[in-house]
């Protein structure tokens, strides 16, 4: 009987996971890494043990030291969670070997679909529909575009989609080095590539004792770099289709029969606009994206896991489906710079809840709904409170937002509006980009495949007239927080004087609040009137619309939160440090990371957009590229170097 479970995992799966098990009576434990010391659920297990280090490849890769963790702790069972050794067979043998229950799949089961390039074949000589693999010496121009995709492993590491002949080599280098870092191995396959198909996956559970349950499917077409941004259940292409769902969920239970398949997995398809649908992979573990899942159907698929793995019969048939839930993935990223992760302070996240009143709720406080509620719910899975630090270590995910509704349209408006609203101060994020999916024509409508940034482009920037009032505001509040004990607005003068003038930045842009506080009243630029002012709360009327402004200031950093947005603006110092001037043409480190592959050498002539230095941060490699044509003067790393963010890698000078 299971009594202790250690989590072989970390942030807000390790939470999850928690949640349930402390729901079950049992006493949990936690492994961390040395950067993830003051994290959340490390505090919230019943125990924790250190692995030194801080990369996963020194620590949560590290299986031995998993186990022996789980030993001294005292715990008899492990559960992977998802990425890490969530789908190593090696693993999950080694941790039946120490006598421990290993809360996933049969070993032999994780064997035959931890290779992509097998369980293809395994798939197709079950019946289920696959595309043809291709090896890379095989494609040629007319296949093109082809995928290149790691062997091992999933969330969009090791992939890449290549359109020219050309750039197949280099691309194939490129994934598999980031599949070898990821995973472990760095075998790498090709496959034809569908601009825009959908991603359609269904969760199945199976017994120990022949049942297998196809719990419903989702669909995760909204990506970016092949890892999923939106999630939703049931898929509004399949609710189209009437026929496709049948047999979609007879091609997953085959899937899982003709491996033996026991516990909680997902068959991952990838499907077109007529129903047609191919066998993509299958993930022997639990997705990010479960939530979707148990808040259609009342389900909680991490106790059905620990069911599964003592024995316990499933019933003949799952729950039904009821409602829609749309779950968004909150990244700290910038998608307006490619995707770039971000790293640093979270000086508060305030989501629903947590947003009125402050307090940081750990999952458990959210239950999982049951199903057939009329109102909409909002669940918040998160591995972060507020003070956490992002590290460049790791997956940039912070939190998974979820909405039940008792239709799509009705979850969509709600999500929209709560991550509207959430109070999200430090790193930069994906929220907006997240608000404007969900509000998109196209997305409502639920045309939703994998071309949806393709074809419809990112969010746009934030409109100019609310940061100019925001940054009016945050001057304010600076101001208030100025004032001296005899209650003299701050900038007086007895006598008419220059305005005050508080520079921001927003990204590549510069406002300046310009304004005058006199006896009268604000004179500022437009129809504004100055109704009351804090240093943490502004009240403005702003052509005749009362508006209210929270403002929190941070060391270099003011967030200003309104009806109008949020906007996290950069005060600007009136005068440069000489210290921070860097030299034109320097390549400086977008995050913390290690510098992976050097391609070139000083005195190299390079041409603008030429791949100079690759950089591998939060488990994905980045490529650093020539600002201009010129020549290389300067190269400051090599292969292997940890670099902090802003540090000089490299200097393009102009060709003499």
């Amino acid at each position: 009987m299971i009594t202790s479970v250690l989590v072989a995992n970390r942030g807000e799966i390790a939470r999850r996971i928690f949640r349930t098990a402390r729901s079950l009576g049992l006493s949990t434990v936690a492994v961390h890494s040395t950067a993830d010391a003051p994290m959340p659920y490390v505090e919230e297990a019943d125990a924790a043990v250190h692995l030194p280090g801080n990369t996963p490849g020194d620590t949560y890769l590290r299986g031995e030291l998993v186990i022996e963790a789980a030993l001294r702790a005292g715990a008899d069972a492990i559960h992977p969670g998802y990425g890490f050794l969530s789908e190593n067979a090696a693993f999950a043998q080694a941790v039946i070997d120490a006598g421990l229950t290993w809360i996933g799949p049969p070993v032999d089961a994780i064997s035959s679909m931890g290779s992509k390039i097998e369980a293809k074949k395994l798939m197709a000589a079950a019946g289920v529909p696959v595309l043809a693999e291709l090896t890379p010496a095989e494609v040629s121009s007319a296949d093109l575009p082809v995928l290149v995709k790691a062997s091992a492993g999933g969330g969009g590491r090791g992939m890449r989609v290549v359109s020219r002949l050309a750039e197949l080599p280099g691309e194939i280098e490129a994934a598999s080095a980031e599949a070898l870092s990821a995973f472990g191995d760095g075998t790498v396959f090709c496959e034809r590539y569908l601009a825009s198909g959908r991603h359609v996956e269904v969760q199945i559970i199976a017994d120990q004792h022949g049942t297998i349950w196809a719990v419903g499917e989702r669909e995760c077409s909204i990506q970016r770099r092949h890892q999923k941004v939106v999630e939703e259940a049931p898929s509004p292409l399949v609710d189209r289709i009437p026929s496709m769902r049948a047999e979609l969920f007879d091609a997953a239970r085959k899937a899982a029969a003709a491996i033996n398949y026991v516990g909680a997995g997902t068959v991952e398809f990838l499907a077109d606009e007529q129903g047609n649908f191919y066998f993509l992979e299958m993930n022997t573990r639990l997705q990010v994206e479960h939530p979707v899942t148990e808040e259609t159907t009342g389900l909680d698929l991490v106790e059905l896991q620990f069911a599964v793995a003592a024995g316990d019969r499933l019933p003949a048939e799952p729950p039904p489906t009821v409602g829609h839930a749309i779950e968004v993935r909150l990244y700290a990223e910038d998608p307006a710079r490619d995707w770039q992760p971000q790293t640093g302070r979270l000086h508060r996240f305030g989501v629903g809840a947590e947003r009125v009143s402050g307090r940081k709720l750990a999952p458990s406080d959210q239950n999982v709904p049951e199903s057939g509620r009329a109102a909409p719910r909002l669940r918040v899975d998160s591995g972060v409170v507020d003070g956490s630090d992002v590290s460049p270590y790791y997956d940039a995910m912070l939190a998974k937002v979820i909405v039940w509704a008792p239709d799509r349209t009705a979850a969509a408006r709600r999500l929209a509006a709560e991550l509207d609203r959430a109070a999200i101060h430090g790193v930069g994020t994906n929220r907006a980009l997240l608000v404007w999916i969900l509000r998109h024509p196209a997305f409502l409508a639920g045309d939703t495949d994998t071309g949806f940034f393709e074809r419809h482009g990112l969010s746009p920037a934030v409109d100019g007239e609310v940061v100019r009032v925001s940054a009016l505001a945050a001057a304010l509040a600076d101001a208030a927080g100025r004032v001296p004990p005899v209650r003299v607005p701050s900038g007086w003068r007895n006598l008419p004087s220059q305005p005050q003038r508080k520079a921001y930045r927003v990204g590549d842009d510069t406002h300046e609040a310009v304004y005058r506080l006199t006896r009268d009243g604000l004179v500022v630029e437009g129809n504004i009137q100055l109704v009351s002012h804090t240093p943490k709360h502004v009240v403005l009327e702003v052509d005749g619309v009362r508006r209210s402004f929270e403002v929190a200031a941070y060391g270099g950093l003011v967030c200003v939160d309104s009806s109008l947005g949020s906007v996290a603006l950069t005060p600007v110092e009136r005068f440069t440090d000489p210290s921070q001037q860097v030299s034109a043409g320097s390549l400086l480190a977008p995050m913390p990371g290690v510098v992976t592959r050097v391609g070139v050498q000083v005195g190299a002539e390079v041409k603008q957009g030429q791949p100079l230095l690759w950089l591998e941060a939060m488990k994905m490699e980045h490529t650093i590229s020539a600002p201009g044509d010129g020549v290389v003067s300067e190269l400051r790393v090599e292969a292997g170097q940890q670099v902090d963010v802003g540090a000089v890698l490299a200097v393009v000078g102009e060709d003499a």
